[in-house]
Order: structure tokens, then C-alpha cells, then sequence
């Protein structure tokens, strides 16, 4: 089992808070491998398994679906995606264009006065994550880093459109983590003193290479897991 069953607080709730309770759990599942690339996916296992009923687990289903951690087929039903080096290219260029971007905005509304405590938490305890050994906990914390940038930017839209990235980054991330951690380290302690500063040209020209510096280490991780 990935999660624990439906909390008593969510209950009582509509479908919709359930949907997006049962969505985070599978997503969570999917991202650990806990649910394998191309496995099956059945409502009424995941409906027993969550203590809910079968209408949320459609409805996080079809959203796992859109946002391409899920494929259905005649037949089969719903199962894990099977993802390929192009979806990983793919996902690097969409990031460097909307991340960098993140990065620029995030700086310029730091040098307007708005805080960025939060970045700083997360870089102090990822810095401890990596210090301890704790890999997972690293992968999590430097994909919520990124989603804090994001989140800093103030764009709305962009931060809307940007969530379904940081399950595939997590999701690759744990297949394939080919660069040193020391290394993701100081490339994020650059890149956060920058926005922290409030400086967005330096913002953006450091996230733009830090997220160009990982495709080459992730697709080599990768080739002989993934097809083209």
C-alpha cells in the first residue's frame, strides 16, 4: 500500500476533494514506483484500497491521464505510462523555457519586497537532507525548491501549468539521479542567493544552466531503461 486509506476528515466530503485526495495518493504511488511503468491500474482495487468509491478514483484516473502519468486502452483499462527519452527531452526544454523564466520573476519580486523565507527553508533542509545521506528526501526537496521558484514568481497561470512538470521531474528524478549531490547543492545555493538578492538576469542565466546541466546526466541514467 502506498498511503494510508481516506482520512475521516475527507469522508464526508464531496467527490471533488476525494478526487484530488485519491489523484495525490496514486500520483505519490507512480512517482515512487510503488506503481510500476505499465501497470494496471483497477478502480476497484484502488477504491478498496483508499476507502472511497469508485467515481473519485475515475476522476483521478482521468486526471492522471491529462496530465500523462496515465494511458488508457480498450480492454486493459488504465495503466501506468511507459515513459521514453523523448518525453524526457521533452520535459528539459519545457522547464528550461518556463523555469528560467520562474526564476527571473521570482528575483524581481524579491528586489520588490516580497519574501522569500520559504526557498530559504527549503534550501537549509535539503542542504541537510544531502549532509545525512537521505536521497529520497533530497529528490523531494529539490523538486519542491524548483516548485518555490515557480511559486515565487507570483504568475498564476504559470504555476497552474507547471504542477503537472514537478511529478515527472520527481518521477524521473527517481529512476535516474546521475549528478552528485554536492553538486545540486551548489548549483541550488546560487541560483537561491541570486533570487534572494533580487537580481533576475543572474536568476535567470543560472536556472537556464542548471536545468541544462541535468538532461545529458538523466538521459545517460536512462538509456537503458527507457526507448527512444
Amino acid at each position: 500500500m502506498v498511503a494510508d486509506a481516506m482520512p475521516e476528515s475527507l469522508k464526508g466530503r464531496d467527490d471533488e476533494a476525494r478526487a484530488e485526495h485519491v489523484y495525490q495518493l496514486v500520483l505519490e504511488g507512480i512517482v515512487t514506483g510503488e506503481f510500476g511503468q505499465g501497470m494496471r491500474l483497477r478502480e476497484r482495487e484502488l477504491s478498496e484500497m483508499y476507502d472511497v468509491s469508485r467515481i473519485p478514483v475515475r476522476e483521478a484516473i482521468q486526471r492522471l491521464e491529462q496530465d500523462g502519468f496515465v494511458a488508457t486502452f480498450p480492454r486493459r483499462g488504465a495503466v501506468v505510462r511507459q515513459l521514453t527519452l523523448t518525453d524526457v527531452n521533452e520535459l528539459f526544454d519545457v522547464r528550461l523555457c518556463l523555469e528560467a523564466f520562474a526564476a527571473r520573476m521570482a528575483a524581481t519580486r524579491v528586489a520588490e519586497g516580497h519574501s522569500g523565507g520559504r526557498l530559504q527553508e527549503l534550501l537549509e533542509e535539503s542542504r541537510t537532507a544531502i549532509d545525512e545521506g537521505r536521497t529520497d528526501d533530497v529528490v523531494r526537496l529539490s523538486t519542491q525548491i524548483h516548485a518555490e521558484i515557480v511559486r515565487l514568481s507570483g504568475n498564476r497561470l504559470l504555476i497552474d501549468s507547471v504542477k503537472p512538470l514537478f511529478g515527472r521531474m520527481r518521477w524521473i528524478f527517481g529512476l535516474a539521479h546521475n549528478r552528485s549531490n554536492e553538486l545540486q547543492r551548489d548549483e541550488h545555493s546560487a541560483l537561491c542567493d541570486a533570487i534572494l538578492k533580487g537580481r533576475p538576469d543572474l536568476a535567470y542565466s543560472l536556472a537556464y544552466s542548471h536545468i541544462e546541466l541535468g538532461r545529458e546526466p538523466v538521459l545517460a541514467g536512462l538509456a537503458n531503461q527507457l526507448e527512444p
